[in-house]
C-alpha cells in the first residue's frame, strides 16, 4: 500500500518533471541550444527546491514556489532546436 502524496507536493513534483523532461536534441548541432535551455531550467528548479527545503530561510510556501517555478520555465521553453520525435508541418501549413 502506498501513501498518497499531498497535492501541493505532487504539483511541485510535476513542475520539476516539466522542467527536466524536455525533448532530446535531434542532431549534434542542436545540442548547444538544448543545453542552454536545460541549464536554465535546472537552475530555476534548484532555486525552487532550495526555497521549499531550506529550513533556515523562511519560505513562501509550496504553492507559491510551484507557481514561481512554472513562471520561470515559461521564460525558457524547450524551443529553438530540432528535437527527436518532432514531426514536420504538413504541406498546407497545418500541424501533423
Amino acid at each position: 500500500m502506498s501513501t498518497p502524496i499531498p497535492e501541493p507536493i505532487a504539483d511541485l513534483l510535476r513542475a520539476v518533471r516539466e522542467a527536466l523532461d524536455i525533448p532530446h536534441p535531434a542532431t549534434f548541432g542542436d545540442s548547444e541550444q538544448h543545453g542552454r535551455v536545460l541549464t536554465n531550467r535546472v537552475m530555476h528548479t534548484v532555486v525552487a527546491l532550495h526555497g521549499v527545503l531550506d529550513r533556515q530561510t523562511p519560505g513562501l510556501g509550496i504553492e507559491w514556489t510551484t507557481d514561481y517555478l512554472r513562471a520561470r520555465l515559461a521564460e525558457h521553453p524547450p524551443t529553438g532546436y530540432h528535437h527527436a520525435g518532432a514531426r514536420a508541418p504538413r504541406q498546407d501549413g497545418g500541424q501533423p
